[in-house]
């Protein structure tokens, strides 16, 4: 029977900075904002505002249903859920940089659709940093939230 070695159980194969190019586009799984994911991040971000948790209080403001906080629906472009970030492997050094802009609103129901594409490849003397643009849209093709994030990686 073979012997089980842990550091060969990958998703996907690891590629090194050299190996990636600006124009590749990266898809992360659809997440649907379920109340659940609505009471976590608030128990995580001790964010209270009634906006966020208070469906008597939105129907006043003339709101559908819960707003998800910013944050919130940022979190879903995580590259660690993507295929990108189990492509950069051990080359990937950290995350450095995020900008980002929330451009509709998100509400309890909605379903995201996040995807990561490579706008810039900047090589160092050992490391190089890799942006990409992320936009995250939702069910009804709407763009809710952009931006742009950087990763220190290993050369």
């Amino acid at each position: 029977m073979p012997i089980f070695d842990p550091t060969a159980h990958q998703t996907h194969a690891s590629r090194g900075f050299a190996e990636f190019a600006v124009g590749e586009v990266f898809r992360a799984p659809s997440r649907t904002m379920t109340e659940g994911v609505f009471a976590a991040f608030q128990a995580a971000s001790g964010d209270n505002h009634p906006i966020h948790y208070d469906r008597a209080y939105l129907a006043r403001l003339g709101h559908r249903d819960l707003m998800a906080h910013g944050y919130q629906t940022l979190i879903q472009a995580a590259i660690g859920a993507s295929p990108l970030a189990h492509q950069m492997g051990e080359a990937l050094i950290g995350f450095i940089a995020q900008s980002s802009r929330f451009l509709a609103p998100v509400h309890c129901g909605d379903t995201l659709y996040p995807a990561f594409e490579i706008t810039d490849l900047t090589r160092q003397a050992t490391t190089g940093v890799m942006t990409v643009a992320v936009t995250i849209h939702n069910q009804d093709g709407v763009l809710v939230c952009d931006g742009s994030q950087s990763y220190l990686m290993r050369l």
